[in-house]
């Protein structure tokens, strides 16, 4: 049974205007010292509005769902504690973002020295799953057959379509903010675990980027664990929606070394039709037709889904994941993305009404 785990990232709100609050400390301390959180599965983010959990490694989508309801539920309880909320949104919906201080680690204040507006309009947060491969060298096969599956991924994972108190017009501006950033978007196309090795440490050399964590592309090899990291995820809503996008891209990896094992040619995808492809997912989201890579042609959305449904069928089906991701997927097709869940929640109910949908206290 191929392994998972899932990363987390959350905002600190104010629960009444949804101003973010740089409470990080607060809230990691009560959640180990109150809640029993182990201090491995709870940590500082760039900013001092944000948390970040990490489950442990998980065989299955139950232990995933186990894991993050028990993170969500006790580290949102020493948020309330610290007299903040815990939002699940992609980004600081409202105005204030731009005054919250970086996170007092050496890696951060350099970050903050290097590139001052880019970490102070960091305040986005997505999901992360390490999904185990057995080497490098086969990572680097998986990546290459599961980056053209990405911008669906960024549509479907959608949550992010306010900043600073405006519309931004985009289903996941998060995916737009992390394009600032000198290495991020969907990675290039590698020969070999040689050719990852040599282009990563080139940009290293070039001091181009000041450590292996800004390679920001929206999957990548893990240097901390023997997994591929898919990246390209807002953060969710709901658990059931994070706990799907786990089996997806389990689903994903667990099909592209099948077919390396068949010696099966990865998908000859255009660097910049990916790029553009992806930053068109988090235009529209679910909302608007999507860019197929394969074919190099728009096709509706709930398409696009059914063929990554489709491509990891058997995979789903092997870790006995096939009902269980299927039916939210179909679930998320017929509510829309978690972005269009926010602008309703704001045009309805307004301010209150988002706050109440990111921290978990609608449905």
């Amino acid at each position: 049974m191929t392994t998972v785990g899932v990363e987390e990232e959350y905002l600190l709100l104010d629960a009444d205007s949804g101003a973010a609050l740089p409470k990080s400390a607060q809230v990691r301390a009560l959640a180990r010292d109150h809640y029993g959180v182990p201090a491995d599965e709870v940590a500082p983010e760039m900013l001092r509005a944000q948390v970040e959990v990490m489950t442990p490694v998980c065989r299955d989508l139950e232990e995933v769902d186990a894991h993050l309801t028990r993170l969500r539920r006790d580290v949102g309880a020493a948020a309330h504690g610290a007299g903040c909320g815990l939002a699940a949104s992609g980004t600081a919906p409202f105005a204030g973002a731009w005054s919250i201080p970086v996170t007092d680690e050496a890696y951060y204040r350099a970050l903050s020295g290097y590139t001052p507006r880019i970490v102070h309009g960091q305040l986005i947060n997505g999901m992360h799953v390490h999904v185990a491969v057995p080497d490098r060298g086969r990572g680097v096969a998986a990546l290459n057959r599961v980056r053209p599956w990405l911008p669906v991924l960024v549509a479907m994972g959608a949550n992010s379509p306010l900043w600073d108190g405006r519309d931004t017009g985009f289903a996941s501006w998060r995916t737009v903010a992390f394009a600032r950033w000198p290495v991020s978007g969907p990675p290039p196309a590698f020969t070999d675990a040689d050719d990852y090795r040599e282009r990563t440490r080139t940009l290293l050399e070039a001091g181009l980027i000041r450590g292996r964590a800004q390679l920001y592309w929206q999957a990548r090899l893990s240097d901390r664990h023997p997994t591929l990291e898919i990246r390209a995820m807002d953060v969710q809503l709901r658990v059931d929606e994070a706990v799907m996008f786990a089996g997806i891209a389990r689903g994903l990896v667990t099909t592209a070394l099948r077919e390396e094992a068949e010696t099966r040619p990865p998908p000859r995808v255009p660097h910049e039709l990916l790029r553009a492809a992806g930053w068109h997912a988090a235009r529209h989201g679910l909302e608007g037709e999507l860019v197929d890579p394969l074919r190099g042609r728009e096709v509706p959305a709930a398409d696009a889904v059914a063929a990554l449904l489709d491509h990891i069928a058997a995979a789903l089906e092997r870790h006995r994941d096939l009902a269980r991701v299927t039916a939210a997927a179909h679930r998320l097709l017929g509510e829309g993305s978690a972005a269009r869940r926010q602008r309703q929640a704001l045009r309805d109910g307004g301010a209150k009404a988002l706050v109440d949908l990111v921290t978990g206290k609608t449905s």
